[in-house]
This record gives C-alpha cells, structure tokens and sequence, in this order.
C-alpha cells in the first residue's frame, strides 16, 4: 500500500478536522510558519538559539494574532545545522528535511490524542537538537496498523506510562515541554506519522537526507490527510 493509498484511507477517520493541542483553542487561532530555508526573514536572526527563535515565533503569533503556529511536513530547514545529530560533512547525509508536522505553542499547552490508540513506548531522546521525551502509539483502522510519534514533551508527560495503555481521542496525552527539557527548542509538538516502525522504540527520524527521502515519503505520509488543518 502506498502512502497515497493509506492518506486516502486514513482520511476516513473523520469527515471535519482533528485537534491535536487544547481543544479551547479555536481553529482561527492556527497560523501556517514557514521555517525552511527558503525564509529570508530566518537569515537575520540566530536560528542556533532556543531564544532567539522563539522571539520570532512569539512574535509571528502576536502579529497574526494566533495561539498555535503549525507547518513544516517535507520543509528543508537550517537549524538543524547546530546539532551534530543531524549535521554531515557531504550535504547529501546532512538531515535536514523535516518529516512530521510541527505545533509552535506556548510552554505547557495540552497535547491531546487525536484518534484511539494504545501506548507503544515512550523515551527521554537527550541528544542536543533531539526530541527529548518522546511518546509512539500504536494505531489500528480497517485493515492497517499505523504509529503515531509525539516529541519534544515534557518530562512529565512520560512520567507513570504504561506500554499497552488504551488511550482515546480527546484524552491528555501530556504537555509541551521547554527548551531545557525537550532537546533545546521553542516549545512545541512533533507530530508524525509512521507506516513501519522499523523496530524504533519511543523514538523514529523526524528528519531525512535527500538520500533517504524517498523512502521516508512513503513511510510518513503526510499528517494533514487525518488532521485536515489546512
């Protein structure tokens, strides 16, 4: 099955869209951010500082006058230079293209689980520029096993899990984390799909070289056919 095949099939799971953060905020309080490399005004900040980047994201809200910035599936972005994690010395293996979903919010914000699920497993990713921690549920719809991965939470939000836990849509699934805790970024969510897990464990890559892309586009396929933000 394709990965067009499983967005046409996932996009079933419901007809409006689905919330993923604190359902009192309102859809008109979403704004797309582009963070890719594209972006001139990213040239004239240090995008190497949690702080300075999450001065321009504060300030892209204000001025749209929104709670949550969202965006980032397949976005090539320079500001996973700083981190050894993703830098290479050939451009070709240098990880830079982004494979999930991301939800710019404020520190503490409500994740919640868009779709039933059970918890697959969970982990504190402590690499600089990682996930931090980190919470995969495990999905069935029709005839498809899918996973689904939730990064940069809080610390308390992998506190007391239990890997078998039936979770349902609407439930906390836990909080967005600060930049001491969840691999040094603004607070916000990851959020991606995931065909085969590959054996992963509370973690999966959330960013692929152009070599590999191929093979991550089939894999995780666009979050926006469940979600239906935009």
């Amino acid at each position: 099955m394709t990965s067009k095949d499983v967005c046409t099939l996932l996009s079933k799971i419901s007809e409006d869209s689905i919330k993923i953060l604190d359902n009192s905020i309102l859809s008109t309080e979403y704004i797309k951010i582009d963070l890719s490399e594209l972006n001139q005004e990213l040239k004239k900040i240090d995008i190497s500082s949690s702080n300075s980047l999450s001065k321009y994201i504060d300030s892209y809200l204000s001025k749209g006058k929104a709670k949550v910035a969202y965006g980032g599936y397949l976005e090539k972005r320079n500001l996973y230079n700083r981190s050894k994690h993703f830098s290479k010395a050939n451009e070709e293996d240098k990880r830079n293209i982004h494979l999930g979903l991301d939800f710019w919010a404020n520190e503490g914000t409500l994740v919640i689980v868009p779709f039933n699920g059970e918890i697959h497993s969970f982990n504190n990713n402590t690499n600089y520029g990682d996930y931090g921690p980190t919470i995969v549920l495990k999905h069935y719809f029709e005839k498809i096993v899918f996973y689904t991965l939730y990064g940069h939470l809080s610390l308390k939000s992998i506190l007391n899990l239990k890997v078998g836990t039936k979770l349902k849509q609407g439930d906390v699934l836990g909080y967005l984390g600060s930049s001491y805790e969840n691999g040094d970024y603004p607070p916000h969510l990851h959020f991606q799909i995931i065909l085969d897990l590959q054996n992963y464990c509370g973690d999966y890559p959330g960013v692929s070289n152009i070599n590999d892309l191929s093979f991550y586009k089939d894999n995780c396929p666009d979050p926006n056919c469940v979600l239906r933000i935009y």
